[in-house]
Parts: C-alpha cells; sequence; structure tokens
C-alpha cells in the first residue's frame, strides 16, 4: 500500500499483490513429476531411434541374405555340373562376395550394438522410475489415498509401464542378436527368409507398445486429447 498526497487530499494505492490478486503461472512440478515427465519424452525418442536402427539393420540383414543365397545358388550350380571325379565337398571361393558379406556382417553387428545401448537407456529409465516409487512408498508408508504426480496414474503404473516395455525390448533385442550370430551361417533358404521376418516384425514388441507410450505421453502432458 503507499499513501501519496495530491490536491490537499490523501490517496492510498494498493498494489494487486497486497490484495493477494497474483498473476495466473503454471503449476510447478515436483522433482519427481519432472524426471517421470521427462522419463516420458525419454522413453519416445528411445523408441524412435530403435526403430529408425532396427530399419537400416534390416536393409542391411537382407542384403546378407540375398548374398548368402546368391552364393549357395552358385555352390549348387557348380556342383551339379563338376565331374564324378571331383571333389563335391570342396568349398568353391568368392573373394569378393565373401568381403562383401564380412562388411555386412559388421555393418549389422555395429547395428545390434546400437540397439544393445538404446535398450540399456531403457532399463535405466525404468530403474530410475522404480527409485521414484521407493521414495514415495517411504514418504507414504501404508497410505493408500496418495496424490497423483499429475492427472489419474498412480506413480506405480508409471514403472509398471516402463517395466512392461523394457522388458519387451530386451526380448527383441535376445531374438536380434541371435538373427545377427546364425543369418550368415545359414544354409537353408526358408530359414534365412525366416531370420528376415523375425527382424521386420519384432515378434517380441507386443502391439500394446504404443498405446502404452501414448497413455504415459497423454498423462504426462506430452501429449493433448
Amino acid at each position: 500500500m503507499i499513501l501519496t498526497f495530491h490536491n490537499n487530499c490523501f490517496f492510498y494505492s494498493v498494489s494487486a499483490k497486497a490484495l493477494g490478486v497474483a498473476t495466473p503461472r503454471k503449476p510447478v512440478l515436483s522433482v519427481s513429476a519432472r524426471k517421470i515427465k521427462d522419463n516420458a519424452a525419454d522413453w519416445h525418442n528411445l523408441i524412435l531411434k530403435w526403430e529408425s536402427l532396427s530399419d537400416a539393420g534390416f536393409a542391411t540383414a537382407n542384403n546378407i541374405a540375398n548374398l548368402k543365397i546368391s552364393l549357395l545358388s552358385k555352390d549348387k550350380i557348380e556342383l551339379e555340373s563338376s565331374s564324378p571325379a571331383s571333389d563335391k565337398n570342396e568349398e568353391k571361393p568368392y573373394p569378393e562376395c565373401n568381403k562383401e558379406l564380412e562388411m555386412l556382417c559388421e555393418e549389422l553387428q555395429a547395428t545390434l550394438d546400437g540397439l544393445t545401448k538404446i535398450q540399456g537407456k531403457m532399463e535405466k529409465l525404468t530403474s530410475t522410475t522404480k527409485g521414484i516409487c521407493d521414495l514415495e512408498n517411504y514418504h507414504y508408508g501404508e497410505e493408500s489415498q496418495r496424490p497423483p504426480l499429475f492427472h489419474t496414474w498412480p506413480t506405480a503404473h508409471f514403472y509398471a509401464v516402463s517395466r512392461r516395455l523394457s522388458d519387451m525390448y530386451r526380448k527383441e533385442l535376445l531374438l536380434k542378436r541371435t538373427i545377427v550370430e546364425e543369418l550368415a551361417h545359414s544354409s537353408d533358404h526358408d530359414l534365412a527368409l525366416s531370420y528376415l521376418s523375425m527382424w521386420l516384425h519384432q515378434p517380441y514388441v507386443e502391439n500394446a507398445s504404443q498405446l502404452l507410450l501414448e497413455g504415459m505421453l497423454l498423462e504426462t502432458g506430452h501429449r493433448t486429447l
């Protein structure tokens, strides 16, 4: 409140702050809420990176399968046209093709290494969310009524979603590792195609994964209705 004098009269000037009127501001998130919101954004970015890298890996795996099938076809043709006296078990050298195959295998291994790093970061996000749950449990004890950090999801649900997503990608990573180890050594055309199909369709990444991610983004305010 400010007292002023004008034309022999006193006037009182009262600020909005003195009246308790404040300019509306966005609510400040707690440290835990901010961390979970950041984690949700990280989940979104990591899954995008996974899909991009997985697509690149499929292209490489497809080249490996095609080259391997080509080599097997050449072996079959030469075996059928060889004389009975020739050694049927003799390995036919194809230096250029073998070098290309080796380079493709190294490229696919690099892709797998990238996917491994991404899945490791997913595990860290899940671990961080569990830590927030543990902190909340310590703070509230056995109380059942806990205020949600955002809208409706309890903190434990964020952990459950993170754990489920992380498990999906962990299993998918193990499958892709097996494909990388076996694809270049496969001598069966149908088996090679099966490996390609498994890499492309990612059977362990459930259809619900996108719904879980979108739910987390919506709950934390990254998505709007």
